[in-house]
């Protein structure tokens, strides 16, 4: 780990990049939307269906959050009624194949984690 000169102003207000980013695409929904949005341009209802049991609450949340990182942009058409689609953007298209190398991961070592909880909770005693 290196440090900054002594006469270097060091930026407390500047979050670690890492916890930055994983605080985000880390959350419950972020991933599957960035995932869903990997097929293509999507309108609200339609990326809900792909996504399965996300609230319309959460999804426009997650949305709204990734939109202002940079990772989603949002098109509003003028039309009655108004259309709005979702699309990645360039900036998180270059996380695509690290996040789905993670997904995959997830997919495959699922079944493992689980049980190694299940393990770890009947040695606490909790059985659970």
């Amino acid at each position: 780990m290196s440090f900054p000169p002594a006469d270097e102003t060091v930026e407390l207000d500047q979050p670690c990049p890492i916890r930055d980013v994983l605080d985000r695409i880390g959350d419950q929904w972020s991933l599957l939307v960035l995932e869903a949005l990997s097929a293509g341009t999507m309108r609200f209802n339609e990326l809900g269906r792909s996504i399965g049991d996300v609230s319309n609450q959460m999804l426009s949340r997650t949305l709204k959050r990734l939109e202002q990182d940079g990772f989603v942009s949002r098109t509003l058409f003028a039309e009655v009624p108004p259309r709005v689609e979702y699309a990645l953007t360039d900036l998180v298209r270059s996380f695509l194949t690290p996040m789905q190398a993670m997904i995959r991961w997830a997919d495959e070592h699922h079944r493992a984690i689980c049980a190694a909880r299940h393990r770890a909770r009947e040695l606490e005693g909790g059985g659970r």
